[in-house]
């Protein structure tokens, strides 16, 4: 009988662990942590050709490690040891991540929902308030020292109560802006969603009501809140046409993915009229903003901060930590993104 100890499982750490140490130190415990020593992906692409990340069979990745990895697609698959068989994301959004050629590899993916959805929701309804009551031009206004700026200050705003709210995807953030929005402003909801959710979670969101066009949301509404994770499908879901379908002075609020709108429609609405105005905490391209947004006192802009506060990301760490240890542990994950659902590996 070999009295030889089975090998530890590997998990690669791609970025640095922020907040939850000790959960880490406790992965670490069960698995030996591989690190990679890439600052890019072209180094990156290298050290997994040079075998050195050889065995690993879980990775934990965040948002900002795809400054060194870019995008988990085939070519980058194609070259991660082929023992790789669970990706746990750190974030609900997980649009760097080809889930698609992932299954084809045989790799499962994770993400962290319901982590993120109250914090996401505060950022929110501040950008809601502020985009509602103009409040973009006087914060830049007062901090030139020029109070409320040139002319009096910027036109008045509006209240939101008795507004109504159009929520473009009916998810964990978006039922929970909907909450918050009704039961602290007594806004009216109306949503587009892929299906109609309970009566009973309708109830529970001041009656809800569902719109089964998105052009009859977009008639309809006075804010527009946009929910929808990025993919193929909503892509500049919002472009020059879905603008003209809204009622003129509409207010858009995003806080989901940049690309999900067109960014320059979306300038050339609110250069119109046709948008009063913008709270956006993700763009197009980011970290670069449209430079006619930046210039734009009809834009209120926040810098991807919707999940930024010590109890959400730790939140956040610790649930893709749990996807790490489930992972090594029982081979499979306490949270499998939608696509995978009921796939078989």
């Amino acid at each position: 009988m070999s009295s030889e100890k089975p090998a530890r499982v590997k998990v690669l750490q791609l970025d640095s662990i922020q907040l939850a140490h000790d959960v880490w130190a406790s992965i670490g415990e069960i698995a030996d942590i591989v690190v990679p020593k890439a600052t890019s992906r072209a180094e990156f692409l290298d050290e997994c050709r040079s075998g050195s990340l050889d065995g690993v069979r879980v990775a934990y990745r965040t948002f900002d490690s795809f400054s060194v990895t870019g995008r988990i697609d085939n070519e980058l698959l194609d070259v991660l040891p082929s023992s790789l068989r669970f990706i746990c994301h750190n974030g609900a959004g997980y649009d760097q991540i080809d889930v698609a050629a992932c299954t084809a590899h045989g790799i499962r993916v994770s993400n962290t929902p319901t982590a993120v959805d109250e914090a996401t929701a505060d950022i929110h309804i501040f950008l809601l308030l502020g985009a509602m009551r103009n409040l973009a031009p006087t914060l830049a206004s007062i901090r030139k020292g020029q109070w409320r700026g040139a002319d009096g200050g910027p036109p008045l705003g509006h209240d939101p109560q008795g507004k109504t709210l159009g929520i473009l995807g009916m998810g964990g953030i978006g039922r929970t802006v909907a909450r918050k929005a009704h039961a602290a402003f007594g806004m009216k909801i109306r949503y587009h969603n892929r299906k109609r959710l309970a009566p009973a979670i309708e109830a529970a969101l001041g009656g809800a009501e569902f719109v089964p066009r998105l052009e009859d949301l977009l008639a309809s509404v006075d804010v527009l809140s946009i929910n929808v994770p990025l993919n193929a499908h909503t892509r500049h879901m919002i472009g020059a046409a879905q603008f003209a379908q809204m009622k003129r002075g509409i207010v858009v609020i995003n806080t989901a993915r940049g690309a999900v709108i067109d960014e320059q429609a979306l300038v050339d609405a609110l250069a119109s009229g046709q948008v009063a105005a913008a709270g956006l905490d993700v763009f197009e391209n980011e970290p670069d903003v449209h430079p006619e947004l930046l210039k734009s006192d009809k834009a209120l802009l926040v810098p991807h901060m919707g999940t930024s506060t010590v109890e959400t990301e730790t939140k956040m760490e610790v649930w893709a930590m749990d996807n790490v240890r489930q992972a090594v542990l029982e081979g499979s994950l306490k949270s499998i993104v939608p696509e995978q659902a009921g796939l078989e590996f």
